[in-house]
């Protein structure tokens, strides 16, 4: 069994989720009413749907994994599952994500746009200005080439 099997085999069996065709049209989803969650897109590599402020609020974290790829401009964040901590941290995450699903935020919260996650969250790199676009409902399947963590870039 691979790692994506595995974990969309423990996902099917959380209440909250139930599965079916992903709607980008590669691979497995699970979905809540509201959204759909996970992309099960190959053997090491799953596409969770977190919203805009769940990404601000722990985007030094997610930038500092290995086993974390964000886009810029985007809900969804890849994660590779090549251990069991990967799994662990997926299962994290789509708790997470299951919260953010639930509903708006507190009354009167200004609605924040996901571009410009904060990159002063991240120590040590330029703080960058953030651009304005609108947030991309695909998932990151078909927006980045996939290329194995430890192959060399260029």
């Amino acid at each position: 069994m691979t790692p994506a099997q595995r974990a969309l085999a423990q996902l099917e069996a959380w209440p909250d989720l139930t599965e079916g065709p992903a709607a980008c049209g590669t691979g497995r989803a699970l979905r809540t009413p509201r959204a759909e969650i996970v992309h099960f897109h190959t053997d090491h590599e799953v596409d969770l749907h977190l919203t805009g402020g769940a990404i601000r609020r722990i985007a030094a974290d997610l930038r500092a994994s290995t086993a974390i790829r964000l886009l810029p401009g985007s809900r969804w964040v890849t994660v590779r599952l090549d251990c069991e901590a990967d799994q662990h941290l997926l299962m994290s995450l789509v708790s997470m994500a299951l919260k953010a699903h639930q509903g708006p935020g507190p009354a009167g919260a200004p609605a924040q746009p996901l571009d410009g996650v904060p990159a002063q969250a991240t120590a040590g790199r330029p703080v960058q200005e953030p651009t304005v676009r609108p947030p991309t409902p695909e998932c990151n399947l078909r927006r980045v080439m996939l290329v194995p963590r430890d192959a060399p870039l260029g």
